[in-house]
């Protein structure tokens, strides 16, 4: 497990699972939402996004958490490991509110500074539809990767904490 990808919903626990993972493996851990985000909440230009993606997946490991399904392939290709984070819809919501309340006014850790958490009405829909709308192509998807890839899907709190559990802890670099 050296090149990682972690994806799933909103609210699924990409971010805090990507860290306790970075932190068990000793991998570097880059969060999309804090590379794309720009204070204010500006995206960055596609062209440097892309380019950002592919400086990012040509270093020797990693850890990349988040969707940004334009450029997911990028990410699925270079990937040895894949961890899919395939939480149910309630508990999705409940986390997006609660992270909204939690971070209100600030901004959380796995983001840009100058990006305030906040929460409208078309992410909670995305969120809400994840499971009917882009959860059918993402398992495609990964069905067609399986045999080239190291593919977990975990589905419930209690899965992703054995997967962490079950990992040998990182030589300390110090």
């Amino acid at each position: 497990m050296n090149k990682v990808v972690v994806i799933g919903s909103g609210g699924a626990g990409k971010s805090t699972f990507s860290r306790q993972l970075g932190e068990r493996t000793g991998l570097p851990v880059h969060h999309l939402d804090a590379l794309n985000w720009r204070p204010g909440w500006e995206p960055t230009p596609k062209d440097e996004w892309d380019a950002l993606m592919r400086q990012l997946v040509g270093k020797e490991t990693w850890i990349i958490d988040g969707n940004y399904g334009r450029t997911m392939d990028v990410r699925l290709a270079a990937a040895d490991t894949i961890i899919f984070l395939d939480m149910p819809r309630h508990l999705c919501i409940y986390r997006i509110i609660k992270r909204r309340i939690m971070f209100h006014n600030k901004t959380r850790p796995d983001l840009t500074p100058g990006c305030p958490e906040h929460l409208d009405l078309k992410f909670v829909k995305w969120v809400w539809s994840y499971r009917s709308v882009s959860r059918p192509a993402l398992l495609q998807k990964l069905s067609e990767l399986n045999s080239q890839k190291t593919i977990y899907i975990l589905r419930s709190p209690r899965e992703v904490q054995q997967f962490l559990d079950q990992l040998p802890v990182a030589k300390s670099t110090i």
